[in-house]
């Protein structure tokens, strides 16, 4: 049965930032009670230079999955999503980009004095909370102004997160919830099965440093970014009830292990996906993941279900913790051959469903896979 969407299913995701974009995109048009818990761990780019200046979690894969949630039809949004994505010159001068930032605090930069009145107000106010904030030294150059938005707000609500994300969703009209699994400025490590440790998440995911070579052994969360013993961080309350409160979960896909599977590793996660009493679902990437080096289907997913089963004080059932894998062994590529008889005995469905069509391959087609994850709700 149809629904509008602002009374659409809490159709719940784990994952970083950029990789299911376009599906939440289109994600909208079903529902704006959509929740996207997001790894705050980053530490390349803008991002890094705004956790090293103020110690804080990571924005940028938050502002992204907000950005694509943004309302088109939303007062203001064209101009508001535009300053948000704008991000100053990389071979800008310091004083050159200073008068920028200062010129957009006053609203005298056209992104900003073109805004309606209430984007407009904010955006100057979050902008020069950052600005009288920043450290002489802050280095400019590729600045996402939306990170800066929002570091400005979080400056403003006493360094709380939350309360920043919830202003920036109104700012832009998103049409869902977005949190980072837990609040802090914490990194990743990880051992490879050579024995040697990757520390911090671009290494890990390659983005700046090139790919990693040995497959991943184990991954951690850490507050040190010289890859530090792990810590265990716990989930507030309100994301544990957001996780069991879901009618959908799913595993979607991304880098398997800094995008889907860190999410699990805070306290309370595991929890609260058992006592959720929807279908937990597995979508896994297409393609070749270089986080995952060799890695099935199947051992992907008794991974997440032993990391989850790590996190629990009692034992569950596996399918209390995953019950459906979704895939299509017709058009998709995945690493081994899919097979179901693995996934039967441990209690999970899998269900094999078109998912790539000619004009996403060889990547998902964010309609059918949206499809695939509303029949089961």
């Amino acid at each position: 049965m149809h629904r509008k969407p602002e009374q659409g299913p809490r159709i719940l995701f784990f994952s970083g930032g950029s990789a299911i974009r376009r599906l939440s995109r289109r994600l909208i048009r079903y529902t704006h009670n959509s929740i996207h818990i997001i790894t705050p761990f980053d530490s390349g780019g803008s991002s890094a230079t705004l956790r090293h200046a103020f110690g804080m979690p990571a924005v940028g894969d938050l502002r992204n999955r907000l950005l694509a949630l943004a309302d088109p039809s939303s007062e203001g949004h064209p101009g508001m999503c535009r300053l948000a994505t704008y991000r100053f010159d990389h071979s800008g001068s310091p004083d050159q980009l200073r008068g920028f930032l200062e010129a957009m605090c006053l609203a005298q930069d056209a992104r900003v004095s073109r805004l309606p009145s209430p984007q407009k107000t904010l955006a100057c106010l979050n902008l020069r909370a950052f600005k009288d904030a920043m450290p002489e030294d802050f280095d400019l150059r590729g600045a996402s102004i939306g990170n800066l938005i929002i570091t400005g707000s979080w400056l403003r609500h006493g360094r709380q997160l939350d309360p920043a994300l919830r202003e920036f969703t109104r700012m832009i009209g998103a049409r869902g919830t977005v949190r980072p699994v837990v609040e802090g400025d914490f990194h990743l490590a990880a051992a490879l099965e050579d024995g040697s440790i990757v520390r911090c998440q671009h290494r890990i995911t390659g983005n700046e440093a090139g790919s990693i070579a040995s497959p991943i052994r184990t991954i951690w969360i850490t507050d040190d970014r010289q890859g530090g013993s792990a810590i265990h961080p716990t989930i507030d309350d309100a994301t544990s009830d957001l996780i069991a409160g879901a009618d959908l979960i799913c595993y979607p896909p991304g880098s398997f292990y800094t995008s889907v599977l860190v999410n699990l590793l805070p306290k309370g996660v595991s929890t609260a996906i058992a006592r959720a009493p929807c279908h937990k679902v597995y979508l896994p990437a297409l393609g070749h993941d270089s986080e995952a080096l060799g890695l099935g289907v199947f051992d992907a997913a008794t991974r997440l279900v032993q990391t989850l089963e790590d996190g629990l004080q009692t034992h569950v059932h596996p399918s209390r913790l995953l019950d459906r894998v979704i895939v299509d062994t017709t058009r998709g590529e995945y690493a081994a051959p899919v097979r179901a008889e693995p996934f039967q005995r441990l209690g999970i469905g899998l269900i094999d469903i078109p998912l790539l069509s000619d004009d996403s391959a060889p990547l998902i087609d964010e309609r059918l896979a949206i499809d695939g994850l509303l029949s089961l709700i």
